[in-house]
């Protein structure tokens, strides 16, 4: 892959993960759900489209909420993806300036990149922390995990593309 062709590919992915972060008004309650089985066995692609385009849905069929948990629990999800969006756009940033310098990156902007990547990381993780309490309120940890779990499984398949696009340091 050439260079332009992957930073073309990278800006593009890291454009998308903000999207995914803009979700729609929460969708009326329904009823407990299975979790989506067919989704665990899709194509990484397959998953970033329909996690763009209904991310609220997911997390809701996903998580089974009653009428009054869903009551609670969607201002606390509004928030959380709202505060996530600090640190991830830090990331962006980041992984944007490293694929700007192509093969010239030097060491003291290795590190840079790195440091400032780590510390979005952190923050992060802290940002998690704080709402994994106040879903934990509403939900109760059992659903609180639950739901930190869906978090996860969709952050780690919109990141899956973004890296595999960038290539390694030289």
């Amino acid at each position: 892959m050439n260079k332009t062709l992957t930073t073309v590919l990278a800006a593009a992915m890291l454009a998308a993960l903000p999207a995914a972060a803009q979700d729609k008004k929460a969708p009326p309650p329904a009823p407990a759900a299975a979790p989506d089985k067919a989704a665990q066995f899709a194509k990484p692609e397959e998953l970033r489209m329909k996690i763009q385009s209904d991310k609220k849905g997911i997390v809701e069929r996903n998580l089974g909420l009653t009428g009054a948990e869903s009551v609670k629990f969607w201002p606390v999800y509004d928030a959380f993806q709202k505060e996530l969006a600090g640190p991830q756009s830090e990331i962006n940033r980041a992984v944007i300036d490293y694929v700007g310098m192509e093969n010239a990156i030097t060491d003291a902007n290795a590190k840079r990149l790195v440091d400032q990547i780590l510390a979005a990381e952190s923050k992060e993780a802290k940002i998690r922390a704080e709402y994994f309490i106040k879903a934990q309120k509403v939900l109760g940890a059992k659903k609180a995990a639950r739901y930190m779990q869906i978090e996860n499984k969709i952050r780690a398949i919109l990141r899956y593309e973004t890296v595999a696009a960038i290539p390694l340091v030289h």
